[in-house]
């Protein structure tokens, strides 16, 4: 008889058996387009940019406002109320369904968040359309989201910057989803005729009736590295036209190439980049930081100092 085998082990599986692991299982996140394993700890320093190569990974509405408000402070809008499934609408299973499964997963009413704060002093409305609400789709909740938070910045004098990533309008709102994008382009007129900047940001994906619409109509049109931004699919255009597209077709690279945003900027950089263009277009000065160095031309001739190791007579 093999004592171990019969009686140890049995023993020990017992003992273990039912108790939960103290180990979380997500302290590793695998980059999608190197492979590599970041610590979960590096990757949240990195605002979830792989280290290895750059590729920047989804984030939520939560993390964007703490990236860019002045010390992470900001205030959250209200969700506005509206119909949960005016079509009732059923596919493989009912839409009243997915919404409900959508925002236990979340923790979201919709796919859509707004928080007003200040950026470097300025104070601004900031938008999120993130993609992890049933892909970021444009519907009612989401379409009365903006509107009321566009009349509030108008209201308040205050910039308004979105973050958007969507695969498009609703369909489970079918027509009711389209009319919510001339609804949004209006709230986009108000803020110009009240000279009030309409940033945007394209993230990882935009797509559909939301990237031709509001997300294409901003003063300043900004992306994220490698953003995939259009109206169809690559392999939709692909198969319809019967030709290979382009290398880098629909990457914001290839869109900034070609005239149709402004800039590609860096997610480390993106919060010294809106502040600068919203003091910039508010026409307000911004106020300069005293731990920033002041950047001397290479060309500049440097003051030699005096003889007696001294600057200009002051005491040492």
């Amino acid at each position: 008889m093999n004592w171990i085998a019969n009686f140890v082990r049995p023993r020990i599986k017992s003992l273990m058996a039912g108790r939960v692991s103290e180990t979380p299982d997500n302290l590793w996140r695998k980059c999608a387009a190197c492979g590599e394993m970041i610590f979960h700890r590096d990757l949240d320093a990195a605002q979830n940019v792989c280290p290895q190569c750059g590729h920047h990974m989804r984030i939520g509405p939560k993390e964007r406002f703490a990236s860019i408000f002045d010390a992470g402070v900001f205030e959250e809008l209200p969700q506005p109320s509206v119909p949960a499934d005016p079509l009732k609408f059923r596919g493989e299973k009912k839409y009243a369904d997915e919404l409900k499964q959508a925002r236990g997963k979340s923790g979201r009413q919709e796919a859509l968040q707004v928080a007003r704060g200040t950026l470097d002093g300025l104070p601004v409305m900031v938008a999120v359309q993130p993609f992890d609400f049933l892909g970021g789709s444009l519907g009612m909740g989401v379409g009365e989201g903006l509107v009321i938070a566009m009349e509030r910045a108008v209201e308040e004098r205050r910039p308004f910057i979105l973050f958007v990533s969507s695969g498009g309008a609703r369909m489970q709102e079918g027509i009711l989803s389209l009319m919510q994008m001339p609804r949004v382009t209006i709230g986009v007129d108000m803020l110009r005729d009240a000279g009030l900047p309409y940033i945007v940001v394209l993230t990882d994906p935009t797509y559909g009736g939301v990237s031709a619409s509001y997300a294409m109509l901003g003063d300043v049109q900004i992306a994220e590295p490698g953003a995939r931004i259009g109206f169809s699919g690559a392999r939709v255009i692909e198969q319809t036209i019967r030709e290979r597209l382009p290398e880098g077709f629909q990457r914001a690279e290839y869109l900034l190439d070609h005239g149709m945003l402004d800039m590609v900027v860096h997610r480390h950089e993106m919060r010294e980049t809106l502040s600068r263009l919203s003091h910039l277009l508010m026409n307000k000065p911004k106020p300069r930081s005293q731990a920033t160095p002041q950047i001397i031309s290479a060309n500049a001739t440097m003051p030699k100092p005096p003889a007696n190791g001294r600057g200009n007579g002051t005491a040492p």
